[in-house]
């Protein structure tokens, strides 16, 4: 019963998945509607679960496969904030296109299940576990769309790919128990520690394992299916898929390099600046040529994924705090932007063209100025979000004595800026190619103003956000 406790918001979470599954088929013509406000619910359910139990210590379940403590708490809730807004920014957008769309939420809530499980994860079995429900459910999002070639394209890409990745990840937690004889993630930290004699075997484990890890960011060269799958997929599923996911495979990273692979310190640090700084540099320039604003947001995500491994390679509690704030910072600041494309569509087209924002600000001033909050953000201009969520990985990355490094981030950030700058050029400057307002929901707009001006809010206010992510990462301190 202990163990069963542990997992409560877990079980819950699978009730209203598959409670959510039974609706869309039996219902009839209010599926959808019924679908959402149960996916909903169970997510509010989930959160206020999560919110009621945050322990003090590390509680461990089903043989120490299972761990529950601060920091999977606190990202499971980002997580699941993040998904209940993209269930908001899904329904108008299958709204517009009069499409059944029961199956997108029931298929959202596995993968977060999946994701839960990953942030959780205390065995590299459970890892697995976890990685693959999410990735199987993602899989499923992106061809939903099945008379669409693009569409159709991106999803085999990604499961082949996907797969791919998967296989060389498990490849290399079957060496590692191999080298270790133990898949217990606590008891990999102690044996890896005291193997001097099998550290070449170990690295060679790692390196598998950092290639799973780098897919699921989107990390040069593990990148190549960020901008076909963004580009192909519905923008509801791209919204999911660049928002909360990144959050798991963050709390991934750091169940494997952290929790287990703390003794191969010095070796994943050194692979995770040559990943960062390829990712800044593929990303940012790349993203330059892109006149897709989703295959453009696809290499952005490529180049801020470079700038999270920048506080993880200081391995430091403080820049795992760092890290955690820039990957929930990213996450907001990617949902706003993907909601704007849902908020401009119609029922013919996705408004996925640079040229589809031209004169938006004669159009809709107040989106307009949300866009711009959003884009000044990713750039990393002060005071918004994003410029803080740069500075502490930046100050993390001085602090490890890797000054060079933070001149390179800043080098490609400069670069990066220009094709922020352009979206914003555009929207104020240029002539809109069509003369009427923007058509949209209520609810739609309020929730993509409040996604916005909650960036605006946390550059203002970045310690509110900080404290949690210092409170959450206290305990990973260097041993």
């Amino acid at each position: 019963m202990n163990d069963i406790a542990l997992v409560i918001p877990e079980i819950t979470l699978l009730g209203f998945a598959c409670a959510v599954l039974l609706l869309d088929a039996f219902v009839g013509k209010r599926a959808p509607q019924t679908a959402f406000w149960c996916a909903m619910v169970g997510g509010i359910v989930v959160l206020a679960q999560l919110a009621g139990y945050v322990p003090e210590s590390a509680k461990f379940g089903f043989s120490g496969t299972f761990r529950v403590d601060v920091v999977g708490t606190v990202l499971k809730s980002f997580m699941i904030v993040l998904v209940l807004l993209s269930f908001f920014y899904a329904r108008e957008h299958f709204a517009k296109r009069q499409a059944r769309h029961g199956e997108h939420y029931s298929l959202a809530m596995f993968a977060t299940l999946g994701m839960m499980l990953l942030v959780s994860a205390n065995s590299l079995l459970t890892v697995y576990l976890g990685l693959e429900l999410l990735s199987l459910s993602m899989y499923a999002m992106v061809a939903t769309q099945r008379d669409s070639v693009i569409a159709s394209e991106a999803a085999m890409k990604y499961f082949v790919l996907g797969a791919l990745a998967s296989g060389m990840l498990l490849y290399g937690m079957s060496f590692l128990y191999g080298v270790t004889g133990t898949l217990d993630l606590s008891e990999l930290l102690i044996r890896v520690s005291v193997a001097e004699d099998k550290r070449l075997l170990l690295t060679f484990a790692l390196v598998f394992l950092l290639v799973g890890i780098s897919f699921k960011l989107g990390i040069v060269p593990f990148h190549m299916w960020v901008p076909d799958v963004y580009q192909g997929a519905p923008t509801p599923v791209t919204q999911f898929i660049g928002t909360a996911p990144k959050l798991a495979a963050f709390g991934m990273a750091m169940r494997l390099l952290v929790d287990g692979l703390w003794g191969l310190a010095e070796d994943w640090q050194q692979m995770l600046v040559i990943l960062a700084v390829l990712s800044m540099a593929v990303g940012n320039i790349l993203a330059i040529a892109q006149t897709n604003l989703k295959r453009m947001l696809a290499y952005s995500t490529i180049a801020h994924m470079g700038y999270l491994l920048l506080g993880m390679l200081s391995a430091t509690a403080s820049g795992y705090a760092a890290s955690m704030f820039y990957i929930s910072i990213y996450a907001l600041m990617s949902m706003g932007a993907f909601g704007l494309i849902i908020l401009l569509g119609s029922r013919e087209s996705e408004a996925d063209q640079l040229t589809d924002l031209a004169g938006l600000a004669r159009r809709s001033p107040w989106f307009a100025f949300i866009m711009l909050i959003l884009m000044f953000s990713m750039a990393g201009v002060p005071p918004f979000a994003g410029f803080w969520a740069k500075w502490f990985v930046l100050k993390e990355v001085v602090q490890a004595d890797y000054v060079w490094l933070a001149g390179v981030a800043v080098m490609f950030s400069l670069i990066g800026a220009f094709y922020y700058l352009r979206i914003i050029k555009l929207m104020y400057f240029d002539e809109p190619a069509r003369a009427q307002g923007v058509e949209a929901s209520a609810d739609l707009k309020l929730v993509l103003s409040v996604n916005g001006l909650a960036v605006l809010a946390l550059g203002f206010a970045p310690s509110a956000l900080m404290s949690v992510c210092v409170s959450a990462t206290l305990p990973y301190l260097p041993w």
